[in-house]
């Protein structure tokens, strides 16, 4: 899974509508140039939700069990591809800003470890045990988590409505953990809960991570949590396949979206959205990926939705509405 909801509350830039004059306080309209990044920025946002929202899919297909590639594998390839290139790219675009200060390295290891190798591992790893539609739903958990352990860290303080969107969101979710005998048995439920434990970690790393991204780049952290796990790979290679022969040409093709889209240009794309458009705005695009996930899952796999993941998402959708929302500035004394 990725960074898509990376957005919500962290680092970005203000979008320039004017700027001033050297020579006064005058400001000089730039409306027109403002609107049009603005509109470019909207457009990368929803490119973004479309690289993650088809991420469940792909990599179900890229992870069939018969034809396909291990969990441990797919993410073998995704930390070492993600690690070249999103390094390139944000040595290439920030120069001598994408090189972080020495007392930094301990911080970005552990959200290494957070966000890309216990992020990865129980995402792949519960996605193969579950289905696509299931991860869809699951991952709406990210924005109930990230504000849940705000509150527990003291980053954010108890509001009302929040905290009944945390209540409703996990209500709305208990379905996806039980089985039809209500427990834990069922091999989709320990699926969901392998990706709930994945986004309980991401949750944890976007809190943490806050600080840091008040004067990094998200490339550039991205791109050294991701370099960062490069060490910590043999926990997922040795024993596994990296090029299996019995793998057909569709696994193959759909590991190279999952390598493309989801690792490269989705986070490419997150970082030029962000400094166009308010992280307010980023939060409610990403309504759009369980729904893009749900729809391709039924065209591409014949997956159907049944009534507890109607229930569930009706839970989940309207928790994280509730959680998402920001509360209306007071007015100035």
């Amino acid at each position: 899974m990725g960074a898509g909801w990376a957005a919500i509350g962290s680092y970005s830039h203000r979008p320039m509508g004017s700027r001033v004059s050297s020579r006064g306080a005058q400001p000089i309209s730039t409306a027109p140039a403002a609107d049009h990044s603005v509109r470019a920025g909207l457009l990368a946002l929803t490119a973004v939700q479309l690289c993650f929202g088809l991420f469940p899919v792909f990599g179900a297909l890229a992870m069939d069990p018969a034809t396909g590639f291990s969990p441990f594998a797919v993410a073998t390839w995704r930390i070492a591809v993600g690690a070249i290139v999103l390094m390139l790219l944000a040595a290439l675009l920030y120069r001598r800003r994408a090189l972080p200060a020495l007392r930094d390295m301990p911080t970005l290891l552990g959200f290494a470890v957070l966000g890309i190798v216990l992020n990865q591992g129980l995402f792949l790893e519960g996605l193969q045990r579950s289905t696509p539609m299931n991860a869809g739903l699951v991952i709406c958990l990210i924005p109930v988590f990230t504000y849940t352990v705000a509150v527990v860290l003291g980053k954010e303080v108890l509001r009302g409505l929040r905290v009944l969107g945390v209540v409703v969101a996990l209500l709305g979710a208990v379905p996806l953990f039980l089985s039809s005998g209500g427990d834990l048995s069922s091999e989709h439920a320990f699926g969901n809960l392998l990706m709930a434990g994945n986004a309980l970690c991401y949750a944890i790393y976007l809190v943490l991570s806050k600080p840091l991204l008040r004067r990094m780049p998200p490339l550039v952290l991205v791109a050294w949590i991701y370099v960062l796990s490069v060490p910590f790979l043999p926990l997922f290679f040795v024993g596994e396949s990296l090029a299996p022969e019995d793998a057909s040409r569709g696994a193959w093709l759909s590991l190279a979206y999952v390598l493309v889209f989801p690792t490269i240009l989705a986070y490419a794309l997150n970082s030029y959205a962000l400094a166009r458009v308010e992280a307010s705005t980023t939060a409610f695009f990403v309504f759009a990926q369980p729904i893009i996930t749900a729809l391709a899952a039924a065209v591409l796999l014949a997956e159907r939705p049944t009534p507890e993941l109607g229930f569930a998402a009706l839970g989940l959708f309207t928790g994280m509405a509730l959680v998402v929302k920001r509360p209306a500035p007071r007015p100035a004394a």
